[in-house]
């Protein structure tokens, strides 16, 4: 694990009109880590997110990154382009700089990663949930991030495509970027079994509070974790509550 940390929160505090969306967080994520996110709808999962994406400015406090590192973010519902699959990953490339032949070159490879090649021609927002998902994983994985932030990835899909995102996200988990780094990820999950099988560490949050930050087997470990709030047990018998 890297000294530096990849993200680093000091009292970050985000309030979204008359809501508390955060309450000053203290967080250090550091280089190679599986971050779950996990607590109820309104918790501030997709704030943090945001709030590490750069998309959501801090209210107050502070937010720092290291400089120069590749992020990408894949929200709950994929925004796709009114164009074939092959175009939505070319066209991220060419905005990156790359040239319009060579872009269309890495975007097949990117597709053929996630088992898409044959749909390469189709129309992206014809394709099913799960073809979706994969065409933004496979747009995020061209674009050859350090970071990789992901909002409820399988939420919306059907176990069996369910199981073929979350294995194509542990597989990008255990490569190495294009800078020779291990890959971060930062992930908001309200499936269990997933948070188990993906993550390192495990952070809870509730109505903007951090409440708990574990390393995953001590978060599932129900005898030892005593997390409770003013409206009764956080976590119990293995189950959110």
């Amino acid at each position: 694990m890297s000294a530096t940390p990849v993200f680093e929160l000091q009292a970050a505090a985000v309030r979204l009109g008359a809501v508390q969306a955060l309450h000053a967080l203290d967080l250090r994520i550091h280089a190679g880590e599986a971050v779950a996110l996990v607590g109820a709808n309104g918790s501030g999962k997709s704030t943090l997110l945001r709030l590490l994406h750069g998309l959501q400015p801090p209210s107050s406090g502070r937010v720092s990154s290291v400089p120069l590192r590749a992020q990408a973010m894949l929200f709950q519902r994929p925004y796709l382009l009114r164009t074939s699959a092959l175009r939505n990953v070319a066209l991220a490339l060419w905005l990156r700089g790359a040239r319009w032949t060579d872009a269309k070159v890495q975007a097949m490879r990117a597709l053929q990663r996630v088992g898409l090649e044959g749909q390469a021609s189709r129309a992206a927002r014809t394709l099913s949930g799960g073809q979706q998902q994969r065409l933004a994983l496979a747009r995020a994985w061209a674009l050859q991030p350090q970071v990789l932030l992901l909002d409820e990835p399988t939420a919306s899909l059907d176990p069996h495509a369910k199981r073929e995102v979350e294995a194509l996200i542990a597989q990008f988990m255990q490569g190495r970027t294009a800078a020779g780094a291990p890959l971060t990820l930062v992930f908001a999950s309200h499936n269990l079994g997933q948070v188990k099988r993906l993550a390192s560490r495990v952070l809870y949050l509730e109505r903007g509070r951090l409440l708990a930050d574990l390393p995953v087997r001590e978060f599932f470990d129900h005898e030892r974790l005593q997390v409770v709030s003013p409206e009764g047990a956080l976590f119990v018998k293995g189950e959110l509550i």
